[in-house]
């Protein structure tokens, strides 16, 4: 249940959103572009971020580029 203490823990990288193109659904009312948030889990396909409604969300990674 590692799920529940997401918002509490150190993410674990930083990413910034390149657009909000998406194609099936409106990712545009919780993700803004170019601006940067933290990953706090990642799968092979998703970042689990905190979004702009201040809660973790699963994203595909086509959305965002790593920041060094």
């Amino acid at each position: 249940m590692i799920h529940k203490t997401w918002q509490t823990t150190a993410p674990v990288k930083k990413v910034k959103c390149v657009h909000t193109n998406a194609a099936k659904y409106m990712v545009d009312r919780a993700l803004t572009a170019e601006k940067e948030y933290d990953v706090q889990n990642e799968t092979e396909e998703f970042y689990f971020v905190i979004d702009n409604t201040g809660k973790v969300g699963g994203y595909y990674k086509d959305y965002f580029e790593v920041i060094k």
